[in-house]
C-alpha cells in the first residue's frame, strides 16, 4: 500500500479505504485473508491510527470487511451464487450453511401494471400479489426482491411464510425454468438504507421471469443485490 497524498483534497481515510476496496476488488487481498495491523498500516501510508480504524470502519459497514475479536480484521468472503441454476434466495443461504431471514415491506394484491401484465402474460384486470422484502443472511440484509406473483398461485398472504418458491411448490406451481438478466447498478438512497450500505454502492439488479411445468409465468421479479457481497457465477461449455 503507498503512502496517502495530503495534497489530494479527498480526505485521508476515504484515500486508504478506496485503496484498501481496489485491492480486495483486484484479487490481491482474498477472501478471509487478514489484513496488516493498523500498526503496520500505518507505517505503510503515513496515516495516524484513528484515521487507519476510520478507513476500516467504513469497509466493515459496507460489508467488505469484518473484525475477529483478539485476531485482526479480515476480507469478508464474497457470495458465489450459479445464475445458470433456478434456486431460491431461501435454498441458496440453507445450501451456505447460511441462516435466511426477511423483513417484509409490502405484501398485497391489487391489479398489475400494463407492463406487469405483460410479462406475466395476463389481463391487467387480473388480482397479482406484490411481495416486497428484504432478504437476510445470517441477519445481514443482501437483496432486496419484488415479485409479482398471480393471485391463484399462492394461498391467503397471511399465511405466507419467508419463502415464496415453497408456497408456490405447496399448490404445484414450484418454477421449473426462467430467464433473468444482471446489470450493474448504484443504490437509491431508499435501496442504500434498507441494505445498509452507503448511497450510491454497487448494486446488482436482476429481473427474473419464472414458468411453471405447466408453461405458465408464475412469478416476475425485480432485485437488487449487494454488490460487495454477490457475484453471479456461470459454467460455460
Amino acid at each position: 500500500m503507498q503512502p496517502m497524498s495530503k495534497d489530494n483534497p479527498t480526505p485521508l481515510y476515504l484515500q486508504i479505504a478506496n485503496n484498501i476496496r481496489t485491492k480486495i476488488n483486484d484479487g490481491e487481498i482474498v477472501d478471509d485473508e487478514a489484513l496488516p495491523s493498523e500498526r503496520e498500516l500505518t507505517a505503510m501510508t503515513g496515516a495516524s491510527r484513528v484515521t487507519i480504524r476510520k478507513a476500516i470502519d467504513k469497509l466493515i459497514a459496507e460489508g467488505l470487511l469484518y473484525r475477529k475479536q483478539g485476531s485482526g480484521t479480515y476480507v469478508s468472503p464474497r457470495i458465489q451464487s450459479p445464475s445458470s441454476f433456478l434456486s431460491s434466495f431461501t435454498d441458496d443461504a440453507i445450501k451456505r450453511g447460511d441462516e435466511p431471514g426477511v423483513f417484509w415491506i409490502v405484501k398485497s394484491f391489487s391489479n398489475p401494471t400494463a407492463d406487469e401484465a405483460a410479462q406475466l402474460e395476463i389481463a391487467v384486470t387480473s388480482e397479482v400479489a406484490r411481495l416486497g422484502r428484504v432478504r437476510l443472511s445470517n441477519g445481514e440484509p443482501l437483496a432486496i426482491e419484488n415479485a409479482i406473483v398471480p393471485k391463484e398461485f399462492l394461498p391467503e398472504l397471511d399465511t405466507l411464510g419467508d419463502s415464496l418458491y415453497e408456497a408456490l411448490s405447496k399448490l404445484g406451481h414450484r418454477p421449473i425454468r426462467g430467464r433473468q438478466k444482471i446489470r450493474a447498478s448504484l443504490a437509491t438512497p431508499t435501496e442504500a438504507g434498507l441494505l445498509q450500505i452507503d448511497e450510491g454502492s454497487e448494486v446488482l439488479r436482476i429481473e427474473r421471469t419464472t414458468y411453471s411445468a405447466s408453461g405458465s409465468v408464475v412469478e416476475y421479479t425485480r432485485s437488487a443485490y449487494r454488490g460487495d457481497r454477490y457475484e453471479f457465477v456461470s459454467d460455460l461449455s
